[in-house]
């Protein structure tokens, strides 16, 4: 009699395998989504221009994190390829060198205080928003440290597959985010009514919490005894070079798309404030749809370096697949809901200032409809991104990246600050070039230069991982 066939979505690489480490990562970035959706959403009561000083500041500290996270977080791939290797007192390694940047690198970003300000001033953001948006960027900035800190051991579980971990970190780190800005902002229960200081301290808070939970996971008993975590905590010069090597292009990568994002953003702000408050609303919500799309891509990365390791390119491909199918079919239902329902998700953000508000609500539903197509070609990017980053392809991933995002960020700048276009053609054209980068991506990918790499020296026999 022969052997019953195993469905193809239960083998190596397939759908099921890949959800068990997507699907704790899709909802801790629901958590971390909706901490940023919940902030902007209060401060909407005070003002449309409160939103989007929270969105301008918020992206601007993000930005001058970024090259760092990126390089601390390259320590997920190199954890997963080194388990993929059988090595796994080496996972701990690579997360201690990346706890020792995240070190070094919060005095420089304290040091970017001042070009921030500057930013502020020539980027020509309303004279409305703008004390606000510094004074909620100064606080973000002096807490930074406790999110760079918080991505490295969220590194580390991330490459090994155990990501509820990560996702009750964002659970908790929310419930006390949403719950401190409550508090703070409109001074509820006897606290003082901060406002936009009021948000900022909330989330400082909130990733305080979260980095303590993932801390106090990291140095279980079973990750000790397994890993051997407390030896990861010295200077390890190979490990070192290697991160540096491998996760320097990452982090240029992040930053400077950042850098180009936060720009093209900032022109569509100095339209005025009914106009910065509509492409406010429009990130929001897709920043919402965008949340799925990142588990997908951190469960391919973490696959694909897997496998790679473990010196089996054709089953890091199958799992490419399997999160492509994934993320296609997402996005499917995407298209319908904004397309659907553009004037409800816009109308939720009405304050008190109804007047106002309602020369934001035509172009912002234009806006939001159009970011189902915008999601639709950020699932093609993040796919084969995420794979090619976690089979060590990471220099011709960040080439193509930053030169793509630089171009579209040059292209919608000209076109609101010296074409004098209308916002609505300037989103048109930001939307179609997020479509060319998926499609150069995919390239990239197809061309099938990513098989050839080898990230760590000797493959053993894959161990295999429980999920947890």
């Amino acid at each position: 009699m022969s052997r019953p066939a195993i469905h193809k979505e239960h083998r190596p690489g397939g759908v099921a395998e890949l959800l068990a480490i997507a699907l704790p990562m899709v909802v801790s970035s629901a958590c971390e989504t909706l901490m940023m959706f919940v902030d902007r959403l209060f401060l909407s009561r005070l003002g449309p221009e409160y939103m989007s000083a929270a969105m301008g500041g918020g992206m601007t500290c993000f930005m001058f994190m970024t090259f760092f996270i990126g390089l601390t977080g390259y320590a997920s791939p190199l954890v997963a390829q080194h388990l993929g290797a059988g090595q796994k007192k080496r996972c701990p390694v690579a997360v201690g060198q990346s706890f020792f940047i995240a070190l070094l690198a919060y005095p420089l970003v304290l040091a970017c205080i001042p070009a921030g300000h500057w930013l502020f001033r020539v980027s020509g953001t309303h004279p409305l928003q703008l004390p606000h948006q510094t004074a909620y960027f100064d606080i973000l900035v002096f807490g930074s440290i406790l999110g760079l800190i918080r991505n490295c051991f969220s590194s580390f579980f991330s490459g090994i597959g155990r990501t509820r971990i990560i996702m009750l970190s964002a659970m908790i780190s929310m419930v006390a985010n949403v719950g401190a800005n409550y508090l703070l902002i409109f001074g509820h229960f006897g606290f003082p009514r901060l406002g936009m200081a009021g948000a900022a301290y909330g989330t400082i808070f909130g990733s305080s919490v979260g980095m303590l939970v993932l801390v106090a996971a990291y140095f279980q008993r079973q990750y000790r005894e397994e890993f051997d975590i407390l030896a990861g905590f010295r200077l390890d010069r190979v490990m070192m070079c290697k991160l540096l090597r491998l996760g320097s292009p990452s982090g240029l990568e992040f930053f400077l798309n950042m850098v180009a994002f936060n720009l093209l953003v900032l022109s569509f702000h100095s339209y005025g404030v009914a106009q910065a408050a509509a492409v406010t609303i429009a990130f929001n919500w897709d920043m919402v749809s965008f949340i799925p799309l990142i588990g997908v891509n951190i469960g391919v990365s973490s696959l694909v370096g897997r496998y790679m390791g473990a010196g089996n390119p054709d089953t890091a491909h199958r799992a490419t697949m399997s999160g492509l199918r994934l993320a296609l079919a997402y996005t499917a239902v995407m298209l319908v809901v904004f397309s659907t329902f553009a004037r409800p998700l816009v109308t939720i953000f009405q304050g008190p200032n109804t007047a106002g508000f309602a020369e934001t609500v035509p172009l912002a539903v234009f806006m939001v409809r159009l970011v189902a197509l915008y999601v639709c070609a950020d699932a093609l990017g993040l796919v084969f991104s995420g794979a090619l980053r976690g089979a060590g392809d990471t220099f011709w991933t960040m080439c193509l990246s930053v030169g793509t995002h630089w171009t579209m960020s040059l292209l919608t700048m000209w076109l609101i600050r010296w074409g004098h276009v209308s916002p609505r053609t300037a989103w048109l054209a930001l939307v179609g070039f997020v479509w060319v980068i998926g499609g150069l991506f995919y390239a990239r990918y197809r061309s099938g230069r990513w098989r050839l790499l080898k990230v760590v020296d000797e493959a053993a026999p894959l161990p295999v991982m429980a999920a947890d």
